[in-house]
């Protein structure tokens, strides 16, 4: 059993989604929160069995920067409302539908998605309207064990705190989407999502037109990560890198703080062929470029950038 699905088994789906019992008393008394409140999220205090799931996944999931993680606050969505209910019954039958489609399994995981507070709150009032282009054009998620890519779409707020939703999403059957793949749908009746790696993704794709049926969002998960202000907040307008201009030992170096063991492995491998000369530059750069995904490489060649200026 992979770590994902670990994480998914460590606490009852139902229970995950059940409506809580009643709104903390505390929740009103953070200004900071008060429009989360507003749009029916609840927050989860700290004994709660949940909170403890949520906070080992999340600090996981960041790699080797997860001890310099704060975990401000944990919100949940209620789905109170008659709108709220609609939308997570919608969620179900859908989820029972690729059930059916596909042998019983909807492939139901854990996907996370960064971006700034006033974002999270549209998403949670009207849906995701939003969506990337670089590899096929949907909504990006990262899995459950590896985050970081979210984390840095998590804008900071005037408080310095970032914000992410942790969803449900429906899967299904995945197929490989390219780096620069201008897919817009599954390419046959036989998928329903895209990953960017079959072994490991790093990147959920979930197509536009189910961006609002295949992914339901759990929780708010609210945090500070002075580790990663030095990455910068405009990550999504940055120059995608065409000739890494460090040596690539350093490259590697960075990026050992936050991918697996196993990644770093393919990397090393990838990088053995190039000096035996048994690949070119360019493949070199594609295959890094999809393992690690081209939002966390981009940051990550900006910050040995600014570290060597």
């Amino acid at each position: 059993m992979d770590r994902e699905s670990q994480v998914s088994m460590e606490h009852d789906y139902d229970g995950m989604m059940a409506d809580s019992d009643c709104e903390s008393s505390s929740d009103s008394g953070f200004r900071q929160f008060k429009e989360f409140s507003e749009i029916g999220m609840v927050k989860v205090e700290e004994d709660q069995g949940e909170h403890g799931v949520i906070k080992k996944t999340l600090l996981g999931g960041m790699g080797f920067i997860g001890n310099e993680i704060n975990l401000v606050a944990i919100h949940k969505n209620s789905h109170s409302s008659v709108t709220g209910q609609a939308k997570l019954e919608a969620f179900q039958i859908y989820c029972q539908a690729v059930a059916a489609r596909r042998g019983g399994d909807a492939n139901l995981r854990y996907g996370w998605y960064g971006g700034s507070r006033d974002e999270i709150c549209d998403i949670l009032n009207f849906g995701f309207e939003n969506s990337s282009s670089s590899q096929g054009n949907g909504v990006y998620l990262s899995p459950a064990n590896l985050l970081i890519e979210s984390a840095l779409r998590a804008e900071e707020d005037e408080n310095g705190v970032r914000h992410m939703l942790m969803c449900r999403v429906i899967l299904g059957k995945t197929e490989t989407i390219s780096p620069g793949s201008k897919q817009l749908q599954p390419s046959s009746i036989d998928f329903d999502s895209g990953i960017d790696n079959p072994l490991e993704p790093t990147k959920y794709i979930i197509w536009t037109a189910y961006m609002n049926t295949h992914i339901f969002p759990a929780y708010i998960i609210s945090f500070t990560a002075p580790s990663l202000a030095g990455w910068g907040t405009n990550w999504s307008s940055a120059k995608k890198p065409s000739s890494p201009s460090m040596k690539f030992q350093v490259l590697m170096k960075v990026l050992s703080r936050f991918l697996p063991p196993s990644k770093m492995c393919l990397i090393s491998n990838y990088y053995n062929d190039f000096r035996a000369n048994k690949i070119g530059r360019p493949l070199l750069i594609r295959r890094l470029r999809s393992l690690v995904g081209d939002n966390v490489l981009i940051s990550v060649i900006k910050m040995c950038k600014d570290q060597r200026n």
